[in-house]
């Protein structure tokens, strides 16, 4: 006699940033200057809706929903940071030309940045001991790694900088 063991099938979480993308149009629609905070609101849209997905509502599939926003985002940062670091290099020609620059917009940029990194690192990291070592880690440090790429992806959109 053979003894089979059958388990569940385990179905990964469904994730589309469609939610994400969508309510961010709509911010923008709404917020043409990008000075309206209604963006704050798109964060998350995705992940969530994947949580409630089959698989999405175990740990391994929270982390996974949160991980498929926070690429979403990741990718907006790089290129609106790619944009900013162009015009930076060009105001820095400029100023550099006109003799008038005594700081560089290009090394500004990037001390920010890296300043950025490491706060987001700090909290994250601190939002993860506060499970002390449980199984909600992995998750809190997911959803702090999406929330603070978002914000600083919509930041150097140029959303409040008026």
């Amino acid at each position: 006699m053979t003894l089979v063991l059958i388990s569940p099938a385990h179905s990964d979480p469904l994730f589309s940033p469609e939610l994400t993308s969508a309510c961010v149009s709509a911010a923008v629609s709404a917020s043409p200057g990008l000075s309206g905070s209604a963006v704050l609101d798109c964060i998350g849209k995705a992940s969530q809706a994947c949580m409630t997905s089959p698989g999405g509502d175990t740990t391994i599939g929270m982390v996974d929903c949160l991980q498929g926003e926070l690429a979403y985002w990741d990718k907006r940062l790089n290129a609106a940071y790619a944009k900013r670091l162009a015009v930076a290099r060009k105001d820095d020609a400029e100023m550099k030309s006109a003799r008038t620059a005594k700081v560089s917009v290009e090394e500004s940029l990037r001390n920010m940045q890296r300043a950025w990194i490491a706060f987001r690192d700090a909290a994250c990291l601190y939002e993860q001991v506060q499970w002390m070592g449980g199984s909600g880690g992995g998750p809190a440090t997911a959803a702090c790694r999406l929330q603070e790429t978002a914000r600083q992806a919509l930041r150097l959109e140029g959303w409040w900088s008026q």
